[in-house]
């Protein structure tokens, strides 16, 4: 088994490439033009650098190499080529979302992109061999349809990390703290025994992690640069291998040490409960432009981050809240897949109900002491 100060050190690597190219992408952008305007939709008072994910890639390729020169990594780069296939998926849909930064691309031309490299992801064997509906079996997939659901999961992991990439940090922040999770549950189930090695699945989530943290520093608001499509799509991408590489291959009848079946909700959806924040605002997008009548690609108003600025959060308060909705979830499901003691489960309740009390109730008691000290003041306003 790959030692956890081994990932560490990868992630970190991944960290500091990307921040240390960060200011050279962003004066290439300036040079360029490739920024994004103020319009209606976004917040930022300046044009800005949608070209981030330049950054971003560097940090990948940076941090592979380094795995690469590691003995720990060499059951992971010997005898497979599924390293070779991320890093080809992740080039393809890198240059597919640095094109839609710079010149716009149909959404047609998007999709077709994605499914180019899920096929690469395909070619070169990284899928999901297996899930488990809960409550119901474990489906093994046949060649016919490993394709299929290798590219659905593809689109809906780029399409949740892409839509909810709209304040400042709030993508990069969430996409770290899942990925975080995931790669803590993937390290637990390679040292249990219950995940097939050599596994990709823990390098590219903390790779993801890495690279997120390095970003994070240049895109909190007030942003000095956006991820742009090229590092939202790239975020999904590794997301998306990190989960099915992982989820769907490990045995979902183990047992686990303590006498607890780990996968009662089966590692596929754990993956899905841990980037519930960004899933949850794609189904609610979805629902939201079907009932209206209108293209799942145009733009609206209406996802979870624009309805807390109606609330009455500033954009930084918003992502914090969504960050801390990100982590308590992840936390949750984490604790329920390792752990048999359901203990700790009345302080994650109590723990979302203080969060749910904060952001639903906070914006109107602020409102309410705003109106109460104008009154004040008018009470106290000499007469004439």
């Amino acid at each position: 088994m790959i030692s956890g100060a081994s990932y560490l050190i990868i992630g970190l690597i991944a960290a500091i490439a990307t921040a240390a190219s960060m200011p050279f992408v962003i004066r290439f952008a300036h040079r360029q033009s490739w920024l994004a305007t103020p319009d209606e939709r976004r917040m930022h008072p300046v044009p800005t650098p949608d070209v981030g994910g330049i950054a971003m890639f560097i940090g990948v390729l940076v941090a592979v190499v380094a795995a690469s020169l590691i003995s720990d990594f060499d059951s992971l780069f010997q005898d497979s080529t599924e390293i070779v296939g991320v890093l080809v998926a992740c080039a393809i849909i890198f240059v597919l979302g640095l094109l839609d930064d710079i010149r716009d691309i149909s959404p047609p031309a998007k999709v077709a992109g994605i499914v180019v490299a899920a096929i690469a992801l395909v070619w070169f064997g990284v899928t999901m061999f297996q899930f488990r509906v809960p409550f119901l079996d474990v489906f093994v997939l046949s060649d016919d349809w490993v394709p299929l659901v290798t590219v659905l999961w593809l689109l809906g992991m780029t399409q949740a990390i892409n839509l909810i990439d709209g304040l400042d940090g709030l993508a990069a922040g969430i996409v770290a703290i899942g990925a975080g999770a995931f790669f803590i549950y993937s390290q637990q189930l390679a040292g249990g025994n219950l995940l097939p090695q050599p596994n990709i699945g823990p390098l590219v989530a903390i790779i993801a992690v890495g690279v997120c943290v390095g970003f994070l520093p240049f895109n909190f608001n007030p942003a000095r640069v956006f991820m742009g499509d090229s590092g939202a799509l790239l975020l999904g991408l590794m997301m998306a291998v990190a989960t099915s590489v992982v989820g769907g291959r490990a045995d979902p009848d183990t047992q686990s040490a303590n006498g607890q079946t780990y996968f009662f909700l089966a590692p596929i959806f754990i993956s899905l409960l841990v980037l519930a924040v960004p899933i949850v605002d794609v189904l609610f997008a979805v629902i939201r432009r079907t009932a209206s009548g209108r293209s799942f690609a145009e733009a609206d108003m209406g996802h979870l981050h624009h309805r807390l600025i109606q609330l009455g959060h500033g954009p930084r308060r918003a992502v914090v809240i969504l960050w801390g909705w990100a982590a308590l979830l992840s936390a949750v499901v984490l604790f329920s897949a390792l752990y048999s003691t359901g203990s700790a489960l009345v302080l994650f309740v109590i723990l979302g109900s203080a969060l749910s009390v904060f952001t639903l109730l906070h914006p109107k008691l602020r409102r309410a002491d705003a109106q109460a000290h104008e009154a004040d003041l008018v009470d106290d306003a000499p007469r004439a």
